[in-house]
């Protein structure tokens, strides 16, 4: 086989992955402006949906919750996450490889075992079900992305940098403000959309540590589904698809995920 053959079969592979990746979000898109609720052709174009979404209380309600549990996930486990990640680069002491190892397991394990194992904790210490234990959870979950996107771009800093610092007499609070902050904002930044995505999209904790009425978006929208579908679904799902890539984007556009061009 010739490589330009190769190539174009590559290529034309790609593109399937692609069209099964995102052909359904597409779909469900179009469908969120077609006038009929059963999705009924040819299609009548139509912001009913939308106008009945933001008319939801409920779902406006639980959207909002979910804003603002994710913005306080965001913050702690970015905090937490990036500290860590400066000791660990910094710092050798006995279990740090332990450590690190460590942090993937969270990753890895099923989040429905990861439920209920918070679930049975949470109501032996005497936290039981709420905002609070959902924070607590999400951040537990986000925690290891944080940590691992972090190091990654530490793996790229010059600890030189550091010492030079030193040597001209700043503190280790100056050097980390001024010299190993900047170097790795770019990771911050993108631990941070990882944390709010993790903590926005999750649903099994979520559905696990919520108060019965109390439901964040994810769940709200499976238990919607649950009693019958309805095309605000659809509508709820395209805005959050949309923002989501929108600052996605504005985040490569502006932090150099993609390298220093």
């Amino acid at each position: 086989m010739s490589r330009v053959f190769l190539a174009r079969l590559g290529k034309l592979w790609l593109a399937c992955i692609l069209f099964f990746l995102y052909a359904p979000i597409a779909v469900m898109a179009f469908m969120s402006f077609n006038a009929s609720q059963y999705y009924q052709l040819p299609f009548d174009f139509s912001l009913k949906w939308y106008e009945k979404l933001a008319g939801n209380q409920e779902i406006v309600d639980a959207a909002t919750r979910s804003v603002m549990i994710a913005l306080a996930t965001t913050v702690i486990a970015t905090i937490l996450g990036t500290a860590a990640s400066v000791a660990l680069f910094r710092y050798d002491f006995r279990g740090k490889r332990f450590l690190q190892v460590m942090l993937f397991p969270p990753i890895a394990i099923p989040w429905l075992i990861t439920g209920t194992a918070m679930l049975i904790f949470f109501f032996g210490v005497g936290l039981g079900r709420g905002t609070p234990s959902v924070i607590i959870g999400h951040v537990a979950l986000a925690l290891p992305y944080v940590i691992v996107v972090v190091s990654a771009r530490l793996a790229t800093f010059d600890a030189t940098l550091e010492e030079a610092a030193r040597s001209l007499g700043a503190d280790s609070w100056t050097v980390t403000r001024e010299v190993t902050l900047p170097w790795i904002s770019s990771g911050v930044i993108a631990g941070a959309l990882f944390a709010f995505a993790v903590s926005f999209d999750q649903f099994v904790v979520s559905y696990f540590l919520s108060e019965p009425g109390d439901s964040t978006l994810p769940v709200l929208i499976y238990t919607s589904i649950r009693k019958g579908f309805t095309p605000e679904i659809n509508a709820i799902s395209t805005i959050i698809i949309v923002v989501s890539m929108a600052v996605m984007l504005f985040a490569a556009r502006f932090s150099n995920f993609g390298g220093e061009r």
